[in-house]
């Protein structure tokens, strides 16, 4: 009786909490942005903490510098492009793990660079760009909040099987007491590929404005699908395959290459 009774409610829940991503695609969004921006902010240090104790932090200052410099002028573009973005405490790490090819961008712009990433695929600043243009888009488009969203409708769901949690008003404020590990989860797991596809189209307009070229996002994946040969096939994976995204990627460049001018100034974003 009680889960009939619940059932509506949880439904009404859903339907309430339809946003829309920057592509026009519809995402759920029972956790806000500004929810996954303050989570992210209390996940970020945490999640730093064991590599800053063993030395493995920003400790390398020409790459660290270069990965700046880059990621400033991309992150002027992004609020060009996003003014909401403007109010974020905007971060960049350099993490010394050379066997580590990965970027990611939490919400409210705290990002992470590993070494392995520019060691093991020797990154022109173009293709350096493209990486950090895709991660800046998954918090552009808010799939962290989207990720943390689809984590706490599980957790939804379970309630109205076990009939209890969701008879008091508190449980959705209770569910979000672990925003600070659903946050850190969110970079740790795969996004769909749908959320993928999405951060390639907005990355690499992104860099294209930050005045990097778009033809370099199809080059890049052809490194990714080089390094990673023993990948699984596109239909085993949750992630587009390197070379379905090469090939998507480098139709999209010609279409980007009105954004593209190298020759102009382009703002830096203050980093340090």
């Amino acid at each position: 009786m009680i889960q009939k009774l619940l059932l509506p409610f949880v439904l009404t829940l859903f339907l309430g909490a339809c946003a829309t991503s920057p592509t026009g695609r519809h995402q759920l969004m029972l956790v806000s942005p500004s929810q996954a921006v303050q989570a992210s902010a209390k996940a970020y240090p945490e999640k730093l903490k064991e590599y800053a104790a063993k030395g493995k932090l920003n400790n390398r200052p020409g790459m660290l510098a270069r990965v700046k410099q880059i990621t400033g002028r991309l992150i002027a573009q992004a609020i060009r492009m996003y003014p909401e973005s403007r109010k974020w405490d905007w971060e960049v790490v350099l993490i010394d793990d050379p066997d580590t090819v990965n970027a990611w961008c939490m919400a409210g712009g705290k990002m992470a660079v590993y070494t392995g990433l520019i060691e093991k695929l020797h990154p022109t600043d173009d293709e350096l760009a493209q990486v950090m243009a895709h991660e800046i888009s998954h918090a552009l488009a808010n799939h962290v909040a989207e990720q943390m969203s689809v984590a706490l409708a599980s957790q939804l769901g379970l309630a109205v099987l076990s009939a209890t949690a969701l008879h008091d008003s508190r449980y959705r404020t209770a569910a979000l007491t672990g925003a600070a590990l659903a946050a850190t989860l969110a970079i740790k797991l795969p996004y769909s590929r749908k959320a993928e596809s999405e951060a390639d189209r907005i990355g690499i307009e992104l860099a294209a404005r930050a005045g990097y070229d778009p033809g370099s996002a199809a080059t890049l994946w052809q490194k990714m699908g080089q390094l990673n040969t023993g990948a699984p096939p596109e239909i085993l994976n949750t992630h587009p395959s390197a070379a379905h995204r090469q090939e998507a990627l480098k139709a999209l460049a010609p279409r980007m290459m009105k954004y593209y001018h190298p020759e102009a100034p382009h703002p830096v974003y203050p980093l340090d």
